[in-house]
C-alpha cells in the first residue's frame, strides 16, 4: 500500500466519541445499532469534543409482544458538562417504532448540545434560558 493510500483511507476523525449501546428486555437489533451510530457521530461533527455516548433502548412495558412502545435514554459525556436526554411519555404519545423514539431522542440531545455550545459562545439567548424564563 502506498503512502498516499494510508493518508486517504485515515483522513476522517481519528478519535471519535465512545459509543455504548443497551437493549434492555429485548433482542438487539443491527440496523437500530447502526442508526444510533450514525447519529451518534452525527452528535459529534457538530460537537467534536463529545468524550462519550450511552443509549439505552427498551419497552415501556413487557407484557406485549406486539404493540410495544419504546423509550431511549441517552446520556452524553462532554468536557465539564454531562447531558442527559430522557423521554417519558404518556402512554398516548409514546413510540410505536424504535426508529421514532431515537430520531426524537438524538433531536432534543442535538438541541440541548447547541445550547450548551452557544453560551460557551456567549449568545444570551439559548432555549433553555427561554424556556427558564417562561415557566
Amino acid at each position: 500500500m502506498k503512502k498516499k493510500d494510508v493518508i486517504k483511507k485515515f483522513s476522517g476523525p481519528l478519535v471519535g466519541p465512545l459509543v455504548q449501546i443497551t437493549f434492555r428486555h429485548l433482542r438487539w437489533s443491527p440496523s437500530v445499532r447502526m442508526k444510533i451510530r450514525e447519529r451518534a457521530e452525527e452528535l459529534s461533527r457538530f460537537y467534536p469534543r463529545i468524550t462519550s455516548i450511552h443509549v439505552v433502548v427498551e419497552p415501556t412495558s413487557r407484557k406485549h409482544h406486539q404493540g410495544n412502545t419504546y423509550q431511549v435514554h441517552l446520556h452524553m459525556t462532554i468536557p465539564g458538562r454531562e447531558i442527559v436526554v430522557s423521554h417519558n411519555l404518556p402512554k398516548d404519545q409514546a413510540h410505536e417504532d424504535a426508529y421514532v423514539a431515537i430520531r426524537d431522542t438524538f433531536d432534543a440531545a442535538q438541541r440541548r448540545l447547541e445550547d450548551y455550545v452557544s453560551s460557551l459562545r456567549g449568545n444570551r439567548f439559548s432555549r433553555s434560558s427561554y424556556y427558564d424564563r417562561t415557566l
